[in-house]
C-alpha cells in the first residue's frame, strides 16, 4: 500500500517552494490560481486546469491568494493498487504536461473532490478516486495509438487559456495540453486549421489586446507591455512597430 495519501486537497501558500518526490503526481486546480514550474516549464493553474509531474523531477509551486488544488499521488507502476498500471499510465508522465479538462471531466473532479473533502482519512476512497481520475484523464489524453486522429481543435478553449495567461509566456506544450495532444500533432493540426503557427496566433492575440488597451485605457506603455506578455517596453515597441507599421505611442495618438 502507498505510504502517502492517494488523493488530497491542499491550499498552497504564497511563498514558492521547490521539491521532488519518488512518485508521479497529477495536480488539478479547484479554486483560485496556483503557479507551477516543472523542470523550467511554468504555468498558472485555474479551476479545471492541471499538470502532470513525473517522479524525481524538480518542480516549484505556490498559491496566488485563496486557492485549492486536488493532488493525485501515484506510486510506481509495479505497485499492486494500480490495476493495469503500465497500460493506464503509459506515456502520461514521460514529460511535464499542462492540460485543461473538458466540462464533463470537470464535473467528475468536482464530485470526487467533495467526497475527498468530506472523508480526508478514508484511504480506500482516495484510491478509488485516484483510479477514476487517472482512467478518465487517460481516455482524454491523446497517447493511445488506436485513438482516431482529431480533425478539429477547440479554438474557444484555446482562446480562453490564452486570454487567462496573456501576461505570461505561453508555450506550445501548454496549448497542446489544453486539448490533450502531443506537441507535434497539435502544431500540425493548429497550422492546418488556422493558417498560423501557435506562436503567430498567440502574438496576434497579444497585439490585439495591446491595441485595445492603447485606445481604451490610460495605462502606460510599460504596463500594457506587461499585461500583454512582453518582457519589456522596448521589446513591445519593437514587435508592435514591426507588425503594425507604427509605434504604440503613435497608434494611441491616431486612434485614441
Amino acid at each position: 500500500m502507498p505510504s502517502f495519501k492517494p488523493c488530497e486537497i491542499l491550499t498552497l501558500p504564497a511563498e514558492m517552494a521547490t521539491h521532488q518526490h519518488h512518485y508521479n503526481q497529477m495536480v488539478i486546480g479547484l479554486n483560485g490560481q496556483t503557479e507551477f514550474d516543472i523542470d523550467g516549464n511554468g504555468s498558472l493553474l485555474g479551476p479545471g486546469q492541471g499538470c502532470l509531474v513525473a517522479s524525481e523531477l524538480d518542480h516549484a509551486f505556490g498559491g496566488l491568494g485563496r486557492n485549492s488544488i486536488l493532488v493525485v499521488n501515484l506510486p510506481p507502476l509495479s505497485t499492486p493498487w494500480v490495476p493495469n498500471g503500465e497500460t493506464r499510465l503509459s506515456g502520461l508522465f514521460d514529460k511535464p504536461r499542462y492540460f485543461q479538462l473538458p466540462s464533463q471531466a470537470r464535473q467528475l473532479v468536482s464530485a470526487l473532490s467533495q467526497e475527498i473533502s468530506s472523508n480526508p482519512e478514508d484511504e480506500l476512497l482516495g484510491q478509488a478516486c485516484a483510479h477514476t481520475l487517472i482512467c478518465a484523464l487517460q481516455r482524454h489524453m491523446a497517447f493511445n495509438p488506436s485513438r482516431p486522429r482529431r480533425t478539429q481543435l477547440n479554438l474557444d478553449l484555446l482562446d480562453d487559456y490564452i486570454r487567462q495567461h496573456l501576461h505570461r509566456k505561453i508555450s506550445v506544450t501548454q496549448l497542446a495540453g489544453c486539448v490533450f495532444l502531443g506537441e507535434s500533432q497539435f502544431h500540425q493540426l493548429f497550422k492546418e486549421q488556422t493558417g498560423l503557427s501557435p506562436y503567430q496566433y498567440v502574438l496576434q492575440k497579444r497585439l490585439t489586446e495591446a491595441c485595445r488597451l492603447l485606445t481604451s485605457s490610460q495605462h502606460s506603455l510599460a504596463d500594457i507591455a506587461q499585461r500583454c506578455g512582453f518582457s519589456s517596453q522596448s521589446l513591445f515597441t519593437q514587435v508592435f512597430s514591426r507588425n503594425l507599421g507604427v509605434t504604440p505611442a503613435r497608434y494611441r495618438k491616431l486612434h485614441g
